[in-house]
């Protein structure tokens, strides 16, 4: 394949002004200048400085928007006693005690 296969050149100077303007539009480049190289830096890191902050601030909006969203569902409804008359590690119900021969033949069984 030829090496101008590929290349837009027209005779016509004002169109290949207007194609130099539209590539260079693409392609940023640093500016030389140390004190404007720097301005730009600094005003990039400000920026992205900014976009954490408005992010951390609308996560954690959501995060109590959330949370108060689960807290209004629930008004009105009872909740689960604090304390109990038996304390805080003894678990209330009804249980029944299983003969152990019972539980030794099906443990033989399932195997």
């Amino acid at each position: 394949m030829f090496a101008q296969t590929f290349r837009f050149f027209d005779q016509r100077p004002q169109w290949n002004a207007f194609q130099s303007r539209v590539r260079t539009a693409f392609e940023p480049r640093k500016p030389r200048h140390r004190l404007l190289r720097f301005v730009l830096g600094v005003v990039g890191l400000g920026l992205l400085a900014l976009l954490v902050f408005f992010s951390v601030f609308v996560g954690a909006a959501m995060i109590v928007a959330g949370l108060t969203y689960k807290l209004w569902q629930r008004r009105g409804k009872p909740m689960a006693a604090r304390g109990s008359r038996h304390g805080h590690d003894v678990v209330e119900g009804e249980f029944r005690v299983v003969d152990p021969a019972k539980v030794e033949h099906r443990s033989n069984t399932a195997r």
